[in-house]
């Protein structure tokens, strides 16, 4: 246990932030740089693999790499279910001690808040805000979120209006969301004075996957956050607070979907059942099944003598670096009872589509939509409209329209061409450059800093910065996974 009051931390995830796209965020970039007697510090930061959105998360608050916390991507097959569920909620799908959980055993006490960081629902801290939609009897959504303590939700909506779900994800994704998040992060600091803040702010990851990393847009999305977060980094440092600016991954640009459940099909592997005439993928006929989050793709092979013919079959697809069997998820530190029996990995150049049907007249309706629950797979597309679609904005102001009426429309502006998308991760990065990041406000209180930490370091590097006394790396078993790729 230690006595006195921890040192006020604020831990901004700045989703896609590379060292390539700092060069245009000035006041972001500040926070490592000196500021009197206070040193801050930048280093590299290097994700666990996959680097994506929830397994680096849950890596960034357990210490774990997805082997040990079971977080093996944006979403995985079930198969005690027998679905494939993708952007769960619930804090106890990650396995492992969160960094709050040990901080209060030494600081009794200990406040968190969780804004908008994933798996929020039952995580334990004091005060979380997270989307939540509200989901009406007719099939369609408003925007809103769900919040601890509960007035929180109308504190936040009468001083900033609703939370702007669609502004947040889909075609209209914007700065709107993180501008959102970034002002409830200052509410709460003013309003609450947390030991531990937690914020995500994704605005980087919309134009870099819809343009690309060295587009125009990318740089003018990184000057814009940086405008956000100028008041948010101004209150920090106004209340001695230490700010950890941190990115899970870097965005890359790609020119090459791989249509890998097409593949199994065409092979014979896959099966889909119709209704309405709609395919659907049938996850308990299929011999292999892919489940694609960006740069990575589980594949559920169920009969072990299928191995060989399934491996073989991806590893000549055209955008495929690698399939990884349980000797391959071992070293890159995926090996969980979650995992796929094999696991993909694309090219640089190259990410994995969900896509099954073999004809778009056959496919879903939910797949012109943004539909993140019933798609069996990540669906980048969905930040776009649909280009070949000229009249795709007026009847989606139509379909709007109608929903402001009260009456039931699907909104399919979504295209099925693959090739629009420009950026994507995944993969372990091959240049630093484009790889995530770590800024430091403040290390008076490290013993030493370095030039590279892994993202399993986060937890101890927490503990040290609040004014804890343990060791500066990781506070649980250590198991480091970093960018340097295992061999074979």
């Amino acid at each position: 246990m230690t006595t006195g009051r921890p040192t006020p931390l604020l831990v901004l995830n700045v989703a896609a932030l590379t060292p390539r796209l700092l060069r245009h965020m000035p006041h972001l970039r500040a926070v490592a740089e000196p500021d009197g007697d206070t040193p801050g510090h930048g280093a590299q930061l290097e994700p666990v693999f996959p680097a994506v959105t929830c397994s680096v998360q849950a890596s960034l608050l357990t210490g774990l790499p997805p082997s040990r916390h079971g977080i093996v991507g944006n979403g995985w097959y079930f198969r005690d279910l027998g679905e494939v569920l993708l952007w769960r909620q619930h804090n106890l799908l990650v396995e492992g001690e969160k960094v709050w959980d040990t901080t209060r055993r030494r600081h009794p006490g200990y406040r968190v808040a969780n804004i908008c960081w994933w798996y929020a629902m039952g995580a334990g801290t004091d005060i979380t805000v997270t989307p939540r939609p509200v989901y009406h009897a007719d099939g369609h959504k408003s925007p809103d979120c769900y919040t601890v303590p509960p007035g929180l939700r109308d504190e936040l909506t009468d001083a900033l209006g609703p939370f702007p779900l669609f502004d947040y994800w889909g075609p209209r994704a914007s700065i709107a969301s993180s501008r959102w998040i970034a002002r409830a992060t200052e509410h709460v600091i003013r309003t609450a004075a947390p030991d531990l803040t937690l914020a995500y702010l994704p605005h980087l990851d919309y134009d870099l996957q819809r343009f690309g990393p060295a587009a125009p847009q990318a740089a003018a999305a990184a000057r814009a956050l940086d405008t956000v977060l100028a008041p948010l980094l101004r209150l920090a440092r106004e209340r001695g607070t230490t700010v950890v600016a941190l990115s899970e991954y870097g965005i890359t640009a790609v020119d090459h979907p791989v249509h890998i459940n097409r593949a199994l099909r065409a092979a014979g592997l896959l099966t889909v059942y119709t209704q309405a005439g709609m395919e659907y993928l049938d996850p308990y006929t299929s011999r292999a099944f892919a489940v694609a989050d960006h740069q990575v793709a589980h594949l559920y092979v169920p009969d072990p003598a299928d191995l060989p013919r399934v491996a073989e079959l991806v590893r000549a697809l055209p955008g495929v670096e690698r399939v990884l069997d349980s000797a391959g998820k071992a070293a890159y530190g995926i090996d969980h009872a979650r995992t796929g029996e094999l696991v993909a990995v694309a090219t640089t150049n190259a990410w994995f589509t969900y896509y099954y049907w073999l004809d778009d007249t056959r496919a879903p309706d939910f797949a012109r939509c943004v539909e993140i629950h019933r798609k069996p797979g990540y669906d980048p597309a969905e930040l776009l409209l649909d280009p070949a679609d000229r009249l795709v904005r007026l009847r989606a102001a139509a379909a709007l329209a109608r929903r402001r009426l009260g009456l039931r429309s699907t909104l399919s502006v979504v295209p099925l061409d693959a090739t629009h998308v420009r950026g994507s991760h995944g993969r372990l990065p091959d240049d630093p450059d484009d790889g995530p990041v770590l800024l430091l406000s403040d290390t008076t209180r490290l013993p030493r800093v370095q030039p590279r930490y892994a993202a399993t370091d986060l937890p101890g590097l927490l503990l040290r910065l609040a004014g804890g006394t343990g060791r500066e790396g990781h506070i649980a078993p250590r198991v480091r996974s970093g960018t340097r790729r295992p061999s074979g």
